[in-house]
Parts: structure tokens; sequence; C-alpha cells
């Protein structure tokens, strides 16, 4: 029973590193096959205009992408 608990609690303990990795980098979940994207579909929804908060977005990553120094 103790090697269980032992078993269980590292388990619980790679875990839980895992989701404070993932909340300190604030990236998104990725699939391995490319999601969306790897069908042509650039973006979930088929509006022709995107909303506000997406236009937001793509701003900041287009001003990123500009003032990269490498």
């Amino acid at each position: 029973m103790s090697l269980f608990l032992l078993t269980f609690g590292l388990l619980i303990l790679i875990v839980s590193a895992m989701a404070v990795g993932m909340i300190v980098q604030k990236k998104s979940m990725a699939s391995s096959c490319g999601g969306l994207g790897s069908v042509g579909i650039d973006k979930a929804c088929d509006c022709d205009d995107p909303c506000d908060k997406r236009k937001n977005r793509l701003a900041k990553e287009q001003a990123w992408k500009e003032n990269r120094i490498i």
C-alpha cells in the first residue's frame, strides 16, 4: 500500500509541475497533429471579419514579429 501511495504522490507531483509550467509560460495547449491548421483552416470560425479580441491579438503578434531583434 505504501508503494501505491508513493507512486500516486509522485504522479500527482509530476502532473502539478507540468501544469504550473504551462501556466507560467502562458502558452495554450497544442496537439501534435497540428489541429485545424493541418487541414487548411486558419481560424476556428468562418467569419469574414474577425472579432475585436482576435484583431487585437493579431496586431500584437505582428508588432512582436516586427520588433524582434533576431
